[in-house]
């Protein structure tokens, strides 16, 4: 089945796109979207162009890339500015890599303190408390 998406109202663009109408509004407003002309008397409408721009924002918001980045990204998309693209992709990629490292940190501190907190017996005060309040070191051994 073929899918046409020319002279779509912004109700049928937004369903397209799988967004909501008030995603659209926001793309225009950010200028990530161009706003069509409004017809005397009528409402605007939406052509396949525009849907194909808002999955484009979507799958760089899904890579982690910002709005101020997808729109540099829209102002290369015509194809000849590759080394440019590639940049932005490898600073977001250093990014990525810089979060993951962080998360691994966070995950082994967690992981550590999960386990304090099981291990502990009696009054001892929880393990993961303490070291919320700076009673403890982040790998859950008590300070001094």
């Amino acid at each position: 089945m073929e899918n046409n998406f020319e002279n779509l109202t912004i109700g049928v663009f937004a369903k397209a796109a799988s967004v909501n109408v008030e995603t659209i509004r926001f793309y225009q407003r950010k200028g990530l979207l161009p706003e069509p002309d409004k017809p005397y008397g009528s409402i605007r409408r939406y052509g396949e162009a525009d849907v194909t721009r808002v999955r484009f924002v979507k799958s760089a918001q899904r890579l982690g890339f910002s709005l101020d980045e997808i729109a540099e990204l829209l102002r290369l998309d015509d194809g000849t500015h590759c080394e440019e693209a590639s940049s932005l992709a490898e600073h977001k990629l250093k990014d990525v890599r810089e979060k993951m490292a962080d998360l691994a940190r966070m995950e082994a501190v967690l992981s550590e303190l999960v386990c304090a907190c099981h291990a502990r017996q009696g009054n001892v005060s929880c393990p993961l408390i303490a070291s919320l309040q700076g009673r403890t070191s982040q790998t859950g051994v008590a300070t001094t």
